[in-house]
């Protein structure tokens, strides 16, 4: 079994402490390259229609397990953030314009890979008045149209430099999930996350289900980067505060020796703790394993929480 490399690039000025001070990488987040005839298919269908992926761009381990199966989290708006994050692979700068043809791009690989559920995040957009809201808004509506039966799930920026409106013009087009990622406890945000605000994005998940409560919503952070299972816990108290319906926890892996460090790995057992006691505090939803990915086994959990919701509703 060979390890699966994550791409040497990018951020230079992310640097926090040399490479060898990780801890050594365990058994347990090992994963075999891919090379399968699926993963090169779907690999040659996205190259096809000109389309920014995630799974490449931030280096997800799990991207030759998805691929091979035909899913794909697909990015829009480019693939330069105008963000910094220590935690990010994606590249930072200046983006260029938007593609009004790519909605429609999006669309047509939804049905040509036959995806029942589909994941679409996106690179942040400050240097847009809308943060890229209606271009979210339009690509849910073309997948709608080309794909009337597949679900749509949505993994957004924070649209912390726009006004109300842009988030309503999201929830408007009626993604099944709405998905935004805290990321880690509010303590490391200087460092994880900077460009960003905890109560900000908290109080984002809340108010989509203000505005349409039939939305599902679901937010993630990494562990492994400094915190402690207190502030977990915590994070956990002030997702559930906001009524969120699913919660994903995952290891933090560097991406580059210049990306923020590991601070440990955390144990399957710590996971499974962290799992238990999420239910507890009545989360329909928990994927809380060390290769847990926002979007990684998505249709699988989407379905399960739908059956959760209905089962809380006395419907089955």
């Amino acid at each position: 079994m060979r390890d699966l490399k994550l791409p040497d690039q990018r951020h230079p000025e992310k640097a926090h402490r040399p490479d060898q001070d990780q801890p050594k990488k365990p058994s347990w987040i090992r994963v075999k390259a891919p090379t399968s005839q699926g993963y090169k298919d779907t690999r040659d269908l996205l190259k096809a229609n000109k389309l920014v992926t995630v799974c490449e761009e931030a280096g997800c381990p799990n991207v030759g397990e998805c691929w091979s199966a035909g899913h794909a989290t697909m990015m829009i708006m480019g693939d330069i953030c105008t963000r910094g994050c220590s935690f990010c692979n994606v590249a930072t700068g200046r983006p260029e314009a938007l593609d009004a043809f790519e909605p429609g791009r999006v669309a047509h690989a939804v049905q040509k890979l036959g995806l029942k559920h589909v994941v679409i995040t996106s690179v942040d957009r400050d240097d847009l008045a809308d943060g890229g809201a209606e271009h979210f808004a339009q690509t849910i509506r073309a997948v709608r149209h080309r794909a009337p039966d597949t679900t749509i799930e949505i993994l957004t920026p924070d649209f912390l430099k726009c006004d109300a409106s842009a988030l309503e013009t999201v929830v408007a087009a009626r993604p099944d999930v709405f998905n935004h990622n805290l990321e880690t406890v509010p303590g490391l945000y200087p460092t994880v996350r900077p460009g960003a605000r905890y109560f900000h994005s908290l109080r984002l998940l809340q108010r989509i289900k203000e505005m349409d409560p039939t939305i599902f919503t679901k937010s993630g952070i990494m562990v492994g980067l400094g915190e402690d299972a207190q502030g977990v816990r915590q994070v956990m108290d002030d997702m559930r505060s906001a009524d969120v319906d699913f919660l994903t926890i995952g290891q933090y892996l560097q991406p580059t020796p210049k990306h923020h460090r590991v601070d440990r790995f955390v144990t399957p057992e710590e996971f499974a703790a962290y799992e238990k006691a999420a239910f507890g505090k009545g989360f329909l939803m928990v994927s809380a394993t060390p290769l847990t990915r926002s979007s990684y086994h998505a249709g699988e959990d989407f379905a399960r929480l739908r059956a959760a919701r209905m089962e809380k509703l006395g419907q089955v």
